[in-house]
């Protein structure tokens, strides 16, 4: 039994490392991750980035009469989540003020394979994975219709690593953490012990460390 047992069922307020914190009711938890509902949906939070959770009073959450998607789960876990969520319409966030729509693919064993309609294939690191939020699954990302995504929205296999599968892709522009630093998009030229050297566009040359990226896409 967990110490946090005695929360379930209860309104709590959840604060997450970079100041974003929810307020829910703890419904579920399990090895590592955990899952409130806030009213309307519900999210799924790993554990490793929570800081606090605290009981709260006042203005009562109404319960969910859905279950959670836990209650289909014999063992709860971070990747159970994600697994029974794949191709569902999910928002997934891998920093405070970094979130992305979309679907995810596959899981691989540190990041795993997403599709978003604006950024296309993405490669989310899953030490970074803030919070998931899945959808009401009869809506799609920004309205769009079914026939606006790829038949097949897999392209070729994908490495285990997420350095192995960035080899894959030298050569290619990427773009790190959803472009907002300049410093993050360039020209990867090589990956190598856990280091990405990236071009900049003026040619300087920019070293990254993979285990501080969140997320990489190529344009």
């Amino acid at each position: 039994m967990s110490i946090l047992t005695n929360l379930i069922g209860k309104q709590v307020n959840v604060k997450l490392a970079g100041d974003k914190s929810f307020e829910g009711i703890l419904t579920d938890e399990g090895q590592n991750i955990l899952v409130l509902y806030n009213g309307q949906e519900y999210y799924y939070i790993p554990l490793i980035h929570i800081i606090s959770i605290s009981n709260v009073t006042g203005d009562k959450i109404v319960n969910s009469i859905e279950d959670s998607i836990m209650k289909e789960m014999n063992v709860i876990s971070y990747r159970n989540i994600l697994t029974n969520v794949k191709r569902n319409f999910v928002e997934i966030s891998v920093k405070s003020n970094l979130t992305f729509h979309g679907y995810i693919l596959n899981i691989l064993s540190d990041y795993l394979v997403f599709y978003s309609p604006v950024f296309k294939t993405m490669y989310l690191s899953l030490a970074h994975l803030k919070w998931l939020r899945l959808y009401n699954q009869n809506r799609n990302p920004y309205n769009l219709t079914k026939e606006s995504f790829p038949d097949d929205l897999m392209n070729g296999p994908m490495s285990h690593s997420l350095e192995s599968q960035l080899k894959k892709i030298e050569g290619k522009i990427i773009v790190i953490d959803g472009g907002s630093d300049s410093m993050k998009i360039g020209l990867l030229n090589k990956v190598d012990n856990s280091l990405i050297e990236l071009v900049q566009a003026s040619g300087e040359i920019n070293y990254l460390r993979l285990s501080h990226i969140k997320s990489i896409h190529v344009p």
